[in-house]
């Protein structure tokens, strides 16, 4: 009996030990992966090839290189227009699923950045913008990457009342999104839409989480279009254009606990819901839409309550003027959602 005993223990250890080492195999632990880019893409594409293959609650450790196409060292690497790293491969996301990315750190990693001397047609009057419409100048300022302040660099572009004038930096992805859901499965790097992409929104900082619909099996993710920093809307048609380091987590949320028509984003200050299209008015109402569903969903708001906490609460930042479509962020404040009771 005895015997039978220890062969019944020894083949129920085996079993044991064999699924322990089917479930890791399964579910690896999160790693944190060192990637170096070798190759940039100017689309957000299903096409290209994926540069890694990540599980959910990886971080990814890497870097990107300008707008125009030159990284850290000053090295033109790819053609300008916002060239992207990625993509990246998510195992296991499918259509239906929503990635939440937070940027763990988004650095400077070079003394300098360039923006140009215009404004787009969007932000002024053809009498001023017009002046910029076939040349623009390109202007270069300086980054004190440790204490992070910038200015312009004088021996390139002398401006004599701005010799002291000098800004506060707060590094960005002008760039972040997944291949979109169009006939071609790809767009030019510049575009933006429900996949996310040119956002330009200077929240999409170190510490932020942005939530992104994932549109095809793997997602197909991207980050570029680093900033030093930049005002809301873009409207000179450039930040402070820089190289940037940057690492990120990926967390998969499965279909059927989330669903998004378009990116969202939260910082330790506020929940952000992001609109675009080609006019201000209907980039605002998928923004604002976005966010009352949000209070739906997460704090049991009806939308006559909605009423209530958003036209005494709402906030909204124009991101981006500059581009195809317009970008709108409707924004609450965490700390006015935590008098709600859900």
């Amino acid at each position: 009996m005895r015997y039978l005993f220890l062969l019944l223990a020894a083949a129920l250890f085996e079993i044991s030990g064999e699924a322990q080492v089917n479930s890791s195999t399964r579910n690896p632990p999160p790693k944190l992966i060192q990637f170096t880019p070798v190759s940039f893409s100017n689309l957000f594409s299903l096409n290209v090839p994926p540069v890694l293959h990540i599980q959910s609650g990886d971080t990814v450790s890497t870097e990107t290189i300008d707008a125009t196409g030159r990284d850290k060292n000053g090295t033109k690497r790819q053609r300008g227009g916002n060239p992207l790293t990625g993509p990246f491969y998510i195992d296991g996301s499918e259509a239906g699923d929503v990635l939440a990315v937070t940027l763990t750190k988004v650095a400077l990693n070079r003394p300098y950045a360039y923006t140009s001397e215009s404004f787009v047609s969007r932000s002024m009057p053809d009498s001023i913008s017009a002046q910029y419409k076939k040349t623009s100048h390109l202007v270069k300022w300086k980054l004190d990457i440790e204490n992070k302040w910038g200015w312009i660099d004088s021996s390139f572009t002398p401006y004599p009342h701005l010799k002291e004038f000098k800004v506060a930096l707060k590094p960005f992805l002008g760039c972040i999104g997944v291949a979109p859901n169009n006939r071609k499965n790809e767009i030019l790097s510049f575009f933006q839409g429900n996949f996310g992409g040119n956002l330009d929104y200077s929240a999409i900082a170190e510490s932020v989480t942005i939530y992104l619909p994932v549109l095809h099996d793997g997602g197909f993710f991207y980050i570029g279009d680093g900033h030093a920093v930049q005002g809301d809307g873009e409207i000179a048609g450039n930040a402070l254009e820089t190289s940037l380091d940057v690492d990120f987590s990926v967390k998969l949320i499965k279909h059927g606990t989330l669903s998004l028509s378009y990116p969202r984003a939260e910082d330790s200050t506020y929940i952000m819901s992001i609109g675009s299209a080609k006019s201000l008015e209907d980039a605002m109402k998928i923004a604002t839409a976005g966010l009352l569903s949000w209070l739906q969903a997460d704090y049991r708001l009806s939308v006559a309550e909605g009423t209530q906490v958003m036209s005494t609460s709402i906030e909204y930042t124009i991101a981006e003027v500059a581009d195809p479509e317009v970008v709108v962020v409707a924004k609450i404040k965490k700390s006015i959602l935590s008098g709600i009771k859900p």
